[in-house]
């Protein structure tokens, strides 16, 4: 028999198969429908929950899906609904928490610092890894999946040890900088898994329905969060009790996020050999691409500027505008809440104008935020700052991960996407450190113009030595289609 029948009698037989699967599927919600079925409390019968979300699939996509990727598609969307949900219950607070331990602005620098380096020095050896085995799913559950969120469960049990402050703050920075480095290790085989998992043909729709419903998780959870935290540090008077409760929903949400992402049935791949064999050469891929070099480091510089100040809004929050966890996590509401908003818009503008022109237009109104905070009296100030920044961050992130996309060529984009995130991971390493330095010897208004400052010159970088060369390389192009 010939390869094509072959691979035409594999194709039938599992069409066959999906069909037969598909009726008994179809023939179980019948059963369920009986005579005693009105004694039954419906809102346990997950085909009830399950089965409206595999509508909404089916509608999203211009093909049919086999049962397989349906499986698929429906966990990964639960998958991501839950980890920002965990997200909600601990990103925004850790360094409140190590503030409630007494710890000063560089000690807080440190903690993102830490973090962010770990980071960094993560995606390459998470990448070789996964070159080397080839086991992405089992990659991503043991390290993002389950060490990473074990970390959590470790930091919601410190005050139980009563440590002295300085050791305290030493722990929570050690074990956010183990957190970070797990869940960055597991970067390189979640994004070539679901790469594989979501069809081309529905990319667009899939992400921007499970963006949204992200973003309303996490819209619901901060401001939860915020609540937790304040009430509980309220109760007895301990001032540790409410991050403790926040960071094991934190750990519970995360574990049903790996749980879900467990039970993926992992695609099958061409061969390890060819995900090496499309590795490339740097050097190769940085004389190709124009603009490339010059969007590497102007994402140093933007990133840089951002983390000058980054890590220290919700310390000047609590600290200076007499804020408490509830009103931080009501801000960060307000962001995701803006946020919605912009996917909702953004998507449409990027298709008009392009990614380019959208980070531009984006990016300017980011660059004042940071000033803005020095004029800053009262917390709900900071409200307004963050409605506009969810709003503006929406059409700048998506505009980023596009020009990404865009700037790195076919061969070599591994290592050219690894690249841009190891220059953004250092710089995030350096930006908490140099802010935290400059908050404890001069003052929080300092870092916030710099802040707007470094903004102002990554932006005028990009225009410059990566949009304009992108475009200068694309008018050939245009000409001979013409």
């Amino acid at each position: 028999m010939s390869k094509s029948a072959q691979y035409k009698h594999t194709e039938e037989r599992v069409h066959s198969h999906d069909e037969r699967m598909l009726r008994w599927l179809n023939y179980i919600p019948q059963r369920r429908i009986g005579v005693f079925d009105h004694l039954r409390p419906q809102r346990w019968n997950w085909y009830l929950v399950r089965r409206p979300m595999e509508r909404s699939l089916e509608r999203q996509t211009p093909e049919p899906l086999t049962i397989r990727q349906t499986h698929n598609l429906r966990l990964f969307w639960l998958d991501g609904i839950f980890a920002a949900a965990s997200e909600s219950f601990y990103l925004a607070f850790i360094p409140i928490f190590a503030l409630a331990y007494g710890a000063t602005n560089q000690q807080v620098g440190w903690i993102t610092a830490v973090g962010n380096l770990a980071g960094a020095m993560a995606l390459f050896p998470g990448a070789r890894l996964m070159e080397k085995t080839g086991k992405r799913k089992a990659i991503v559950v043991w390290t993002g999946g389950g060490i990473a969120r074990l970390m959590l469960l470790l930091l919601a049990l410190v005050p139980l040890f009563q440590l002295p402050p300085a050791l305290a703050i030493l722990v929570i920075t050690l074990l956010n900088g183990v957190r970070a480095f797990m869940a960055n290790f597991s970067n390189p085989a979640w994004t070539v898994m679901v790469a594989e998992i979501v069809p081309d043909f529905m990319r667009g729709r899939y992400f921007s329905t499970r963006n949204l419903t992200m973003g309303i998780a996490t819209l619901t959870f901060s401001a939860a969060a915020g609540w937790i935290i304040r009430t509980g540090n309220q109760w007895q008077s301990d001032p540790y009790l409410g991050f403790q409760l926040s960071f094991l929903l934190a750990f519970l949400f995360g574990m049903v996020s790996t749980w879900q992402f467990a039970h993926l049935r992992e695609p099958r791949t061409r061969g390890l050999t060819d995900l090496a064999h499309q590795s490339g050469s740097l050097r190769d891929a940085i004389r190709s691409s124009p603009g490339y070099l010059g969007f590497v480091i102007s994402g140093f510089i933007w990133n840089f500027a951002l983390q000058i100040a980054a890590p220290f809004f919700n310390v000047y929050l609590v600290s200076h505008l007499g804020a408490n966890a509830g009103t931080v996590g009501l801000m960060a509401s307000i962001s995701s809440l803006a946020a919605l908003a912009g996917q909702l818009i953004f998507g449409k503008v990027l298709d008009r104008h392009g990614a380019g022109w959208l980070q531009l237009m984006a990016g300017l109104p980011i660059v004042f935020l940071p000033v803005m905070w020095v004029f800053y009296t009262a917390p709900w100030q900071v409200g307004l700052n963050n409605l506009v920044g969810g709003f503006m961050w929406a059409g700048f992130n998506l505009a980023n991960f596009n020009l990404l996309l865009q700037v790195t060529p076919n061969t070599g984009r591994a290592r050219a996407v690894a690249l841009y995130q190891t220059g953004v991971f250092a710089s995030a390493f350096l930006g908490p450190l140099v802010g935290g330095y400059l908050a404890d010897n001069f003052s929080f208004h300092l870092i916030f113009i710099l802040s707007g400052v470094g903004r102002f010159l990554a932006l005028a970088f990009f225009f410059l030595f990566a949009l304009l060369p992108m475009r200068r390389a694309a008018q050939p192009h245009e000409a001979s289609a013409a």
